[in-house]
C-alpha cells in the first residue's frame, strides 16, 4: 500500500435533472455506498492499524447553508479517530493537507497549510481497531430522471438547463443554477430556495463566475 493515495468519487456532483440519467438522490446514495464499502474493505485489511482516511468535497461551490456558503462536511476515519465525535474546531481545506503532512513527516508547501489548524483534536491515543460495516442505502440507486416530454413548467426548464450543462469538464457548469435545480428536485418545486450566506472571509478565487460560463462549451477563454 502506498503511503499516500487520492481517490475521487464523482457521483455527488450529480447531473442535475438531465432526462434519462440517475436522479441526484440516486447518485448521492451511490457515492455514499461506495465510500462505505471502501472503508469497510480497508478496515478489514492488514493496513487498518496504521491508516487514516480523510473525506471532503472537492469544493463547497457556494452551496446552500444556514451559516455560510463556503462550509462543507469533512470526515476523519481511522482507528485513532474519536468515534462518534463532532469536532467544532474551525478548519479549512488546507487543514486536511496539514494533518496529512504531519502524519507523513512532510514539510508544508505554502503559507496556507502552514497557518491552518491541524485536525489533532479529532484524534485519540487509544485506538479502536474494530472493523466498519457499510450500511445499505434506503434510497434506490436505480431511479432515473423522467423524460423531457413528461415534464412541465419549472421542472421542464430545469431538465432543459441540465441537458445543456457540461458535466464532463470540471467546474464548467453554472453552479448557482445547478444548486437551485438540485435543491428543488430534493425539496419540491414549490419550496422557496433559501439562498446562500457568505459571512466568512475567503481569498479571491480565480474561478469563473457563473455568468462567465457557457453552458454548452464550458468556460470561456480570453482572446
Amino acid at each position: 500500500m502506498p503511503n499516500f493515495v487520492i481517490l475521487q468519487l464523482p457521483s455527488d456532483h450529480t447531473r442535475g435533472t438531465t432526462p434519462g440519467v440517475s436522479t441526484p438522490k440516486a447518485m448521492m446514495a451511490d457515492n455514499d455506498l461506495a465510500l462505505g464499502r471502501i472503508v469497510e474493505a480497508l478496515s478489514r485489511s492488514p493496513f487498518w492499524s496504521r491508516m487514516a482516511i480523510f473525506v471532503v468535497e472537492d469544493d463547497a461551490q457556494n452551496g446552500v447553508d444556514h451559516v455560510d456558503g463556503h462550509r462543507t462536511v469533512a470526515l476523519a476515519i481511522s482507528p485513532y479517530i474519536r468515534r462518534g465525535y463532532v469536532d467544532s474546531t474551525f478548519y479549512s481545506q488546507p487543514s486536511i493537507l496539514k494533518t496529512i503532512e504531519l502524519i507523513l513527516g512532510l514539510p508544508t508547501m505554502s503559507l496556507f497549510d502552514l497557518i491552518a489548524n491541524d485536525m489533532r483534536a479529532s484524534f485519540t491515543n487509544t485506538p479502536d481497531f474494530s472493523p466498519y460495516s457499510a450500511a445499505g442505502p434506503k434510497q434506490s440507486l436505480f431511479d432515473l430522471n423522467p423524460p423531457l416530454n413528461a415534464l412541465r413548467g419549472e421542472e421542464r426548464q430545469a431538465a432543459v438547463d441540465s441537458m445543456r450543462m457540461r458535466f464532463d469538464v470540471p467546474d464548467a457548469v453554472p453552479t448557482e443554477r445547478l444548486n437551485r435545480i438540485v435543491w428543488h428536485n430534493a425539496r419540491g418545486w414549490n419550496t422557496p430556495y433559501p439562498g446562500s450566506r457568505q459571512g466568512v472571509f475567503a481569498p479571491l478565487s480565480m474561478d469563473l463566475d457563473d455568468d462567465e460560463k457557457d453552458e454548452t462549451k464550458g468556460p470561456k477563454q480570453d482572446k
